[in-house]
This record gives C-alpha cells, structure tokens and sequence, in this order.
C-alpha cells in the first residue's frame, strides 16, 4: 500500500520480498477495502439483493462456480465467518452500511449465532467431521421473514440476472478503482481477483472480462439495471461512460495515461 509518505524503496522492497515467499505483489493506493475487498463489497451487495429479492444460497452459488469462479458468494460467507462483515460494518455510518436490504439476512444470521464453517451453520449446514455443506430449510425461513420485514415480494430471479449482477458490479467498482488512481492499471485489478479472490483464471479478471464482453454492453446492462433497481447501486463508472461515449477501449485509454 502506498501512502502519502511511502518511499519507492520500501515499495520496491516489499515487491521484492514478496516475490521471495512466492506471492504475486500488487501495489495499491489507500482507500477503504484497497482494491480487493473494496471491490467485494458491491458484490456481496448484489449477493444479498439477490438473496432477500427471491433467490436462495444455493442458486447464487451455483450460478457463480458454474461460471468459473472458486466459491460462491454465500460460501465464501460461512468459511470466513459471516460475523466477520458484520463486526466491519459496525464501524459505518448507516449511509455507508447502505440499503438494509443488503445486509439484514446476514445480521439476523449472526444474532441467531449460525456463523458459517466454524458454527456448523450459517447459510448452508456444515457436516462436523468432513464440513460438507448440505442445504437448510431454516435459512429459506428466515430469508422470507426479513424480505416480509423489509417489505419485498420475493420473485423468481433467473440465473442470468444473477451473473450479471454480481460481475458487474465487481467490474463497476474496478472501473472506479481505476479512474480514481488506487490501482496503476487494470492489469493489477484482474492479478488481484485472480490469486487472491478466485475469479476464473480462463476470463483474465474482472477488467479483462469487461474489455472483452465490449464496454458499450456492459455499460447498456448497468444502465438497464439502474432503470430497474435505482441509480444508487447502478450509476455507471464516470471512466466507463467516458469510454462508451469516445468509443474507446480499455486498453487505448491506459495507452494514452502511460
């Protein structure tokens, strides 16, 4: 991480060592979450959006392993501890928690004392001797008592929706990352989610999958979910938009930053 002060010896040194012990460095400026986690909370966001709106752990986690990435998003929730996000959050102002609806299934989980893995449950039961993870009607429950709570009507999501949500809003934030300066270039962003977040090696990142996907359609699928959802998760990347607009590629605006 580079502060205000940081020398280009201590970065340089840091790279160096962590070469050494055979990680793959990758230099950040300082914001809340760096690079990784910043980018985890939009798509943990949807996660639950998708969740409390009318899918179940099940599908989500399904849809994204289909989909190459290592884990689910509800998964990866019950390995690290579901207490672990809700201790990070106590720390927010409720403008920045954001949407109830985004976190309340998880606060309720945690109440309930199902912190994943190391509770035996969370939002899957775990089996004591091998944690093998098995479905739970008890979490369908309490899913459909918070959206009564929050008034939602749960509805069938299809998977589509579920991919697109999530992807996109990894690739939205990355988008932000980028344009405000914490991360060098897109290429440090896929690194990160590659070897520290298991996003599919074979669609070379969150950054590398948009470019690839075309920006003017990823664009037009998070302006038709800003239609659908609100502007508040959905505002377009000002970067993004920028580059819709002078038909450009990722790629030839970072040739141009060089």
């Amino acid at each position: 991480m580079r502060g205000d002060k940081t020398s280009d010896e201590v970065l340089a040194t840091a790279m160096d060592i962590a070469k050494q012990i055979n990680k793959v460095p990758v230099l950040s400026r300082v914001c809340y979450g760096f690079i990784g986690n910043r980018m985890l909370r939009p798509y943990a966001r949807e996660a639950q959006l998708c969740l409390i709106e009318g899918a179940t752990p099940e599908q989500i986690d399904r849809v994204m392993e289909n989909w190459g990435m290592a884990m689910g998003p509800m998964a990866v929730a019950d390995l690290a501890g579901i207490d672990i996000g809700y201790k990070a959050r106590q720390g927010l102002s409720d403008e920045e928690k954001g949407n109830p609806k985004s976190y309340c299934i998880a606060d309720r989980l945690v109440a309930m004392g199902r912190l994943g893995q190391k509770t035996g449950a969370g939002y899957y039961q775990y089996d004591p001797t091998s944690r093998a993870r098995s479905s739970d009607e008890t979490i369908l429950r309490v899913i459909e008592e918070e959206a009564t709570k929050q008034g939602v009507v749960r509805r069938e999501i299809s998977d589509d929706e579920i991919l697109d949500r999530l992807t996109l809003a990894l690739i939205n934030e990355g988008f932000n990352i980028l344009e405000e300066g914490i991360a060098q270039r897109s290429s440090d962003i896929d690194v990160v989610y590659i070897f520290g977040y298991g996003f599919p090696a074979y669609r070379g990142g969150p950054m590398a999958f948009a470019e690839n996907q075309g920006l003017k359609k990823v664009y037009a699928r998070m302006c038709q979910f800003g239609e659908q959802f609100g502007q508040q998760n959905w505002t377009p990347s000002a970067l993004l938009k920028t580059l819709v607009t002078d038909n450009k590629s990722l790629t030839q605006w970072e040739k141009e930053q060089a």
